[in-house]
């Protein structure tokens, strides 16, 4: 078990990181942080020099590849972190420093159990994006295909391990503060996070992924998934198709070449609704390094490490809030999150409609560009810390993905309305799911598996089984030992942690 002092010098040696590239002075001007955040924020970069022009993007890779993960998510999303630093931030998509050739070429190598030359005809040593936790090059296989080969970073699972092992203690740590903290649940965000990483770090889970999705997505053709090459896979390597488009990135070849930014964005956020709504199997990386137009039109995506999954039961609760949002119907929206219980029972059910209300009706019906996002965050977390509202791990993901998506697209068309290019596909859903064939079909299907279930129902309820629907059991939390004393310094020292991680631990909620 790893030492409280390694743990300590882990957090101050990243606070002091992110310090010396100028990372942190945006939180120091906050006027809404508090004073004493900004107090232990000014002595983390005590001494060094800051840069005047901060160096988002260096910053995160000095970190290591958790922290980079989370530089690639607001890159996104300029409207938060800005548009100067949107772009520093771009360079940890696909531009992180890559590892010597000699290197991949022993992890292929290992991981294929051959030569290289006996798998590839042809291997280009320099690899077209290098990113937290893998690198791409491009080869021809024996049999004339071109394909991209995926690589996972030598010592990359050493580095997560070893950061998350820092996170769940630092969790665990603040979680005994007690108040807004412990209602933001740190210690299962960390624990969420750290099941995303250990199928990000299985490659071949991705193609499974892959496979699956490009199954799923049939249903809209203008949306393509590469096919896996199994038979040049492993755990560290995966081989497929070549695919060959424009970054959405890259909005000025984008209209140079011919594409619709307009049209780009609106496929996007409909391919999007169908994978997290229809299916409920999303891609939850969809940033603008992992996206591409193709020559005949059609929108490409890679890198499926990080999927994401939502029961039927949570996906027609997602799919009546956003109709509702869309709509204006904030009692329909209430009533879901009562019956989610994702408010507690005790809170008055009118009030928290009116709440949903002061934050919907301001923003409802206007393009993206002309929306304060930082109000809105504002609102959204007031009603959260209000209402009692406990973090939802099991949509963290979701939130995620829906906020990258947001970001790629308004890039692409700043006037976009995101609420009026989801409400058609929404409304078609929930017409399909509860409209009178569904509703009987439904009827019928839960009549069956009760009359089948009989048997199983008293011990069911005698272990306490959810409701089908409801919020999944939350992850085993692992052991930590927590460090207590009552002296003065442990509190110094806790409100160190919870300052310096709170622009890493926390901020994963992105």
């Amino acid at each position: 078990m790893t030492s409280p002092a390694i743990h300590l010098f882990r957090l101050l040696k990243w606070g002091r990181t992110l310090a010396r590239h100028g990372a942190l002075r945006g939180i120091e001007r906050d006027p809404l942080a508090p004073t004493q955040v900004k107090r232990l924020l000014r002595i983390a970069r005590f001494g060094a020099r800051v840069p005047e022009r901060p160096n988002y993007a260096d910053a995160f890779q000095s970190l290591g590849p958790a922290a980079i993960k989370l530089g690639q998510a607001l890159a996104t999303r300029p409207d938060l972190v800005g548009e100067e630093a949107a772009a520093d931030l771009l360079r940890l998509q696909d531009a992180v420093p890559p590892v010597p050739f000699e290197a991949i070429r022993a992890a292929v190598e290992q991981a294929l159990e051959r030569p290289l030359d006996v798998a590839f005809a042809s291997f280009d040593p320099v690899p077209i994006g290098a990113a937290s936790i893998a690198q791409v090059h491009r080869a021809v296989t024996t049999d004339g295909r071109s394909v991209a080969v995926k690589v996972l970073r030598p010592g990359v699972e050493e580095e997560m391990a070893k950061a998350i092992d820092t996170y769940e203690w630092a969790a665990a740590h603040v979680e005994t503060l007690g108040g807004e903290v412990a209602r933001l649940r740190p210690r299962l965000v960390i624990a969420t996070f750290k099941q995303w990483t250990a199928r990000e770090l299985d490659l071949r889970r991705e193609g499974a992924s892959a496979s699956e999705l490009a199954e799923n997505m049939a249903a809209e053709p203008e949306f393509d998934v590469p096919a896996i090459d199994w038979t040049r896979s492993a755990r560290r390597v995966l081989t497929m198709e070549w695919i060959d488009g424009i970054k959405l990135s890259s909005r000025d070849r984008l209209i140079a070449a011919g594409h619709n930014p307009t049209e780009l964005a609106h496929r996007l956020v409909r391919a999007f609704l169908r994978q997290s709504i229809g299916d409920g199997f999303f891609h939850a990386d969809l940033h603008q390094g992992n996206l591409f137009a193709r020559p005949n039109g059609h929108l490409a995506a890679i890198d499926f490490g990080i999927m994401g999954r939502v029961n039927r039961q949570a996906r027609l609760w997602l799919a009546e809030i956003l109709h509702g949002l869309i709509t204006g119907n904030y009692a329909r929206v209430a009533e879901i999150h009562f019956e989610a219980q994702y408010v507690p029972a005790h809170h008055n059910i009118a009030e928290f409609t009116t709440a949903l209300r002061a934050v919907g009706e301001p923003i409802r019906g206007l393009p993206v560009k002309d929306i304060s996002v930082g109000q809105m965050l504002d609102g959204l977390f007031a009603i959260t810390r209000d209402f009692d509202m406990p973090v939802q791990p099991h949509l963290l993901l979701l939130q995620k993905t829906m906020v990258m998506v947001e970001g790629v697209a308004t890039n692409l068309d700043p006037d976009i309305n995101m609420w009026e290019t989801a409400e058609p596909f929404v409304r078609e859903w929930l017409r399909d799911e509860l409209g009178p064939e569904a509703f009987l079909a439904e009827r019928l299907r839960d009549g069956a598996r009760a009359l089948i279930g009989l048997p199983d129902l008293l011990r069911r309820i005698e272990a306490r089984f959810p409701a089908e629907g409801a919020a999944p059991p939350p992850p085993p939390l692992p052991a930590v030992r927590v460090v207590r004393a009552g002296a003065l310094g442990w509190q110094v020292t806790i409100a160190m942690i919870a300052a310096v991680v709170g622009g890493v631990a926390g901020a994963i909620l992105f």
